[in-house]
């Protein structure tokens, strides 16, 4: 009977959330610098108008953005719960380990070392293949999982693993600044302009590279369900029920550094959101079943991420606030209530 209640809770806690999910698409589709009725948006929505200003700013600007707020929510969000299971630490997220300054330090490479070295126009044709962005930013997120999994298997101390995290991250950032001391004003510029992280200019083929990638490593995460749920009782627990944890590990850091990398490379580093996410699941669940964790913070995420992106259009200007900002006021209260309510996060 009490587990027949706790499916009915978290039916309805998952529909209300699907329900909520396309009503914010379209407030974000609403806001924005140019004032436009919401019957006109629906319309051009429904069947396309003749009116083109109106078609160009919907489809071409608008559509995009909020598609992409939807995927860089849930991407971040899924990656977040991956780490702090896999670590047992509440504090793991693509941005507290050094994740997406991994992600960060492979983009500079693209931008302002490699376009020193070949040349100004080497480097502006190189920013515009988002391929070459997307495999630097996914290999330094790799490349830095790896180095912190490496010293986990030393330090059995989460906090330790965490400092080193830190550490990891402030080196990349050094490097990143001896780039910038090398570089012209025009690279530093671009580089700058892209670590503030927007949701805008992800279109056509990138967006669909970007959703494709990101929907299969969703996928593939929702499929790890019952093997993270054996990794909550530790990795000899999870060895004993047939779970092969050195290569499970392996599969964790590769869709980790995938959704995280591939996130900071069309949108630049965003925070908090893969941090904050899978506690308000938790809160609002009060399970760690992953079976129902997965896909209940992937649609916080997604729902998190378009209240920041609508929150970041309500100045009205023509340019909006910085995503990355936005995400860090609203998730610094949330980390606050979380606390307040639950003085032990556990895992």
């Amino acid at each position: 009977m009490q587990e027949t209640q706790k499916y009915k809770r978290l039916s309805l806690l998952f529909f209300s959330l699907l329900f909520c999910l396309p009503c914010l698409l379209l407030l974000d589709i609403f806001l924005g610098s140019s004032s436009i009725s919401i019957s006109k948006i629906i319309q051009e929505l429904c069947c396309k108008t003749d009116n083109l200003a109106l078609s160009l700013i919907v489809w071409e600007i608008r559509v995009p953005r909020a598609i992409t707020a939807v995927i860089v929510g849930f991407s971040l969000s899924l990656s977040g719960l991956l780490m702090q299971t896999l670590f047992r630490n509440p504090l793991a997220g693509p941005s507290v380990l050094g994740v997406s300054s991994g992600a960060s330090v492979g983009v500079a490479f693209v931008m302002l070392f490699v376009g020193t070295s070949l040349g100004s126009h080497t480097l502006k044709f190189s920013i515009h293949e988002s391929w070459i962005l997307i495999f630097a930013a996914s290999l330094g997120s790799i490349a830095i999982l790896f180095l912190i999994l490496f010293v986990s298997l030393y330090l059995n101390d989460t906090v330790a693993v965490l400092i080193v995290g830190i550490m990891l991250a402030n080196f990349t950032l050094s490097i990143v600044s001896i780039w910038q001391f090398f570089s012209n004003p025009e690279e530093i510029q671009t580089y700058l302009l892209w670590t503030f992280g927007s949701l805008q200019g992800v279109l056509g083929y990138k967006l669909l590279l970007l959703a494709i990638l990101n929907f299969c490593m969703a996928v593939v995460a929702v499929l790890f369900a019952k093997n993270l749920n054996l990794l909550l009782f530790g990795t000899g627990y999870a060895a004993s029920c047939g779970v092969h944890v050195p290569s499970f590990t392996k599969q964790i850091i590769l869709v980790t550094g995938i959704l995280a990398g591939s996130v900071t490379a069309f949108c630049g580093p965003i925070g908090f959101i893969g941090v904050v996410v899978p506690h308000i699941a938790r809160l609002l669940t009060g399970t760690s079943d992953h079976r129902y964790l997965l896909p209940i913070t992937a649609l916080l995420g997604a729902i998190i991420m378009l209240v920041c992106d609508c929150i970041a259009k309500l100045p009205g200007y023509e340019h909006s606030l910085p995503i990355n900002a936005v995400t860090s006021i609203v998730g610094t209260p949330i980390v606050l209530v979380v606390l307040l309510k639950r003085k032990n996060i556990r895992i």
